[in-house]
C-alpha cells in the first residue's frame, strides 16, 4: 500500500509543474513575461508543498502499523483520489486568478480541494488511531492517539476559512493556503519518537 501510494503521489506532485508553460514574449521581454504568470510559480509552489507535507505525513501513519484492513486501504484510495485532483484545481485557482469573472468560484474549488484531502486524511487517521488501533505497531498511549487527532483536526480550519473566503477575494484564499503550507513544511525538531528514533511528522494541513 505503501509503495502504491508513494507512486501516486510522485504522479501527482510531478503533473504540478506541467501548469507552468513558457509564456508569449509580448511587450516587456521575456522577465515581464515570466513575471507575469506569478499566479502559477506561487500556486505550484503551495501545491507542491501540500502533497509533499501529505508524503511525510502518510508515510508516518503508514509506518504505524503492522497490517493493514480493508477500510484503510479504501480511505487511502480516497485520500489519494483528492490528491491526485490537486493539479486541476492548481491550475483553475492560477488561470482564473487575475481574471474579471470566474476568479471566487475558482479559488472556492482550490481551497474547497485542500479541505477535502485534508478531511480524508482526517478519516483515514482516525480509523487507524481509533477504530483499528489494535493494528498499531507499538501501541500508542490515548493521550498520544488524541495528540495526533488534535494535530490534524487542528490543520482543516484553516482550509474552511480560505473556502469561505474565497467569495470576498481568491487573494486571500491562496494566501492563507500558501501560509498554511509554509507553516506545516516547518520541521517539528523539539520532538523525536524513541521508539524508531525519527521526527514526529507535522500534522496534514
Amino acid at each position: 500500500m505503501e509503495a502504491f501510494s508513494d507512486g501516486v503521489l510522485a504522479v501527482a506532485i510531478t503533473l504540478l509543474v506541467l501548469n507552468i508553460s513558457v509564456p508569449p514574449i509580448r511587450h516587456g521581454g521575456v522577465g515581464h513575461a515570466l513575471l507575469a504568470q506569478w499566479p502559477q510559480y506561487l500556486a505550484y509552489t503551495t501545491s507542491f508543498l501540500t502533497i509533499g507535507i501529505i508524503w511525510i505525513n502518510h508515510h508516518a501513519a503508514i509506518r504505524r502499523l503492522h497490517r493493514v484492513d480493508h477500510a484503510i486501504l479504501t480511505l487511502n484510495l480516497l485520500l489519494l483520489m483528492s490528491v491526485c485532483v490537486l493539479p486541476f484545481t492548481t491550475s483553475l485557482m492560477a488561470t482564473y486568478l487575475k481574471r474579471s469573472a470566474g476568479e471566487n468560484f475558482a479559488a472556492a474549488i482550490y481551497g474547497g480541494s485542500f479541505l477535502v484531502m485534508g478531511i480524508l486524511f482526517l478519516a483515514l487517521n482516525r480509523h487507524i488511531l481509533v477504530s483499528k488501533s489494535h493494528l498499531l505497531r507499538p501501541q500508542l498511549h490515548d493521550q498520544e492517539r488524541r495528540a495526533l487527532l488534535r494535530r490534524s483536526l487542528a490543520g482543516l480550519a484553516p482550509y474552511g476559512v480560505a473556502t469561505a473566503l474565497a467569495v470576498v477575494s481568491p487573494y486571500i484564499t491562496l494566501a492563507i493556503c500558501t501560509a498554511v503550507a509554509g507553516y506545516y513544511a516547518l520541521p517539528i525538531t523539539s520532538r523525536t519518537d524513541h521508539r524508531d528514533g525519527s521526527p514526529h511528522a507535522q500534522a496534514l494541513p
